[in-house]
């Protein structure tokens, strides 16, 4: 697996889409993996100067969704997501947050991710759970 060339290709899928406004970059690949970060300001912030909740349920969504396209047949499926469930465990006023899905069910129709959000000391700022429906194209 050529990393650099996954993670420049993904980062391409951005343009011109909410990642871009909120400056989401994959940063990290693996087998069962895929780590994206986010910087926080106040592009990001609710009115009282923290991470915003949906901010960070963007991130998570990005991640876990992308994250899919590793097990799927992309030039004849696509990958919807279904459900998200995420806990906002710590505030978050500036710096970086990093998201990493892993995966904790692959099925033929469906995915379920656990993505974790932590800040740059690795402490805990929100955790997701998300789950995707693999579609056939038409």
């Amino acid at each position: 697996m050529n990393t650099k060339k996954l993670l420049k290709a993904f980062n391409d899928r951005n343009k011109n889409t909410l990642m871009q406004t909120l400056d989401i970059e994959y940063v990290a690949i693996g087998e069962d993996y895929l780590t994206a970060k986010m910087p926080v300001s106040s592009k990001v912030h609710q009115p009282y100067g923290q991470l915003h909740g949906g901010a960070t349920a963007a991130l998570a969504e990005t991640v876990g969704s992308a994250a899919s396209n590793f097990f799927i047949d992309s030039k004849n499926q696509f990958i919807n997501g279904i459900q998200l469930s995420i806990n906002h465990i710590k505030s978050k006023r500036d710096g970086v947050v990093y998201a990493t899905a892993k995966n904790i069910h692959k099925g033929k129709s469906t995915h379920v991710w656990e993505v974790t959000i932590v800040d740059e000391s690795e402490k805990l700022v929100s955790v997701a759970k998300m789950t995707n429906i693999v579609l056939e194209k038409k």
